[in-house]
């Protein structure tokens, strides 16, 4: 597929202090992208740059084949094609619904804003209350009609920064599900930025993992869990521990649980010391295996526990379990490992 979005070995820097380093990705189109990684690492930066708010210090943007900023051009944001949803909506608080989805549809002909609009309102489901003003709406409601108005014009690509964090965690995990919904029948192509790996992985079919204004991985959520690149990736996507194992062969790592067989993901001379990763998927619980674990907690889920778990030889594990499992703390039981992945780094 080719790129719609390229961001070409970008840097940018303020006062001195480096906050984006030689950073690189490409976004189909029609894909939605996503920029995740803690605080201060860069993620609104790069937004920031390729909507044309902030000029490069190096490297390039380009949009369908058309450079939109390199050091010394930027085409202005307004002659992007770039729509924004901010974190805040920014909606007018003195127009409806319906007028603040129809603000961005001023140069085209009143028939064709009516019929636009009213396609949206459709799309969002926010027809019954298109008479309203964003003050009488809830959280969500608002977010939808941000949404709607970026959409409007049809822009080539759609910005969407930390669209959700405003609203309680039930509400971003179905809005998180509806806009990806939206946005794949629209067939726009966008780039969201958190902080919150699941929203992340609702919404995405890419992500980049950002730390210190680099990507660390830009990948499929599945690989990024599965086989995360960097030890970076493997301790902030999902939840895993790490135990001290000793690397065979290619396809072999000793460790407390006995021989790990499987694509061992990242290539260390044998007889390496690594560290494993090991997550709660990983660790089955079967009452007829032979090695033990004793439970030191647990967390109630629902349909599961997440057990935290004490090895013979003194390590600790994760487990999921389903939860008519219902172990006592300080129970022994049996557990068996599953892993198609070994992740292992050399030891720290």
């Amino acid at each position: 597929m080719s790129a719609l979005l390229e961001v070409r070995a970008v840097s940018q820097a303020y006062d001195g202090r480096t906050v984006l380093q030689d950073l690189s990705f490409s976004l189909p189109a029609g894909m939605i992208g996503c920029l995740l990684g803690p605080s201060g690492c860069g993620k609104t930066t790069v937004l920031r740059c390729i909507a044309g708010f902030e000029p490069l210090r190096e490297g390039e943007i380009v949009l369908h084949g058309e450079t939109m900023s390199r050091p010394g051009r930027t085409v202005p944001a307004e002659r992007r094609r770039i729509g924004m949803v901010f974190q805040d909506y920014a909606l007018f608080p003195h127009l409806t619904v319906e007028k603040n989805i129809a603000f961005g549809l001023r140069a085209t002909s009143p028939d064709e804003r009516e019929t636009r609009v009213a396609e949206l309102l459709e799309i969002v489901r926010l027809k019954p209350v298109a008479s309203r003003y964003p003050h009488e709406l809830s959280g969500g409601q608002q977010q939808r009609v941000a949404l709607a108005r970026a959409l409007a014009p049809r822009p080539e690509l759609l910005l969407l920064d930390e669209p959700f964090s405003n609203l309680d965690v039930e509400m971003r995990e179905r809005l998180s599900v509806e806009v990806r919904e939206i946005l794949k029948q629209q067939k726009t192509t966008a780039i969201l930025v958190t902080h919150d790996q699941n929203e992340a992985f609702n919404i995405a079919d890419e992500i980049g993992l950002m730390a210190h204004g680099r990507i660390e991985q830009w990948d499929t959520p599945y690989r990024l869990y599965h086989e995360p690149a960097t030890r970076f990736v493997a301790d902030f996507i999902g939840q895993g521990v790490f135990l001290p194992g000793t690397v065979l062969s290619d396809q072999t790592v000793e460790m407390e649980l006995g021989v790990l067989r499987g694509r061992v993901m990242h290539k260390v001379p044998h007889g390496t010391p690594v560290d494993v990763l090991l997550r709660p998927d990983d660790i089955l619980h079967d009452d007829a295996s032979p090695l033990q674990a004793r439970v030191l907690h647990k967390a109630f889920r629902g349909a599961e526990f997440l057990y935290t778990l004490e090895l013979p030889g003194g390590g600790r594990v994760l487990s999921l379990v389903p939860s008519h499992h219902n172990h006592a703390v300080g129970e022994t039981i049996g557990i068996r490992l599953e892993i198609d992945h070994v992740v292992a780094f050399p030891r720290s």
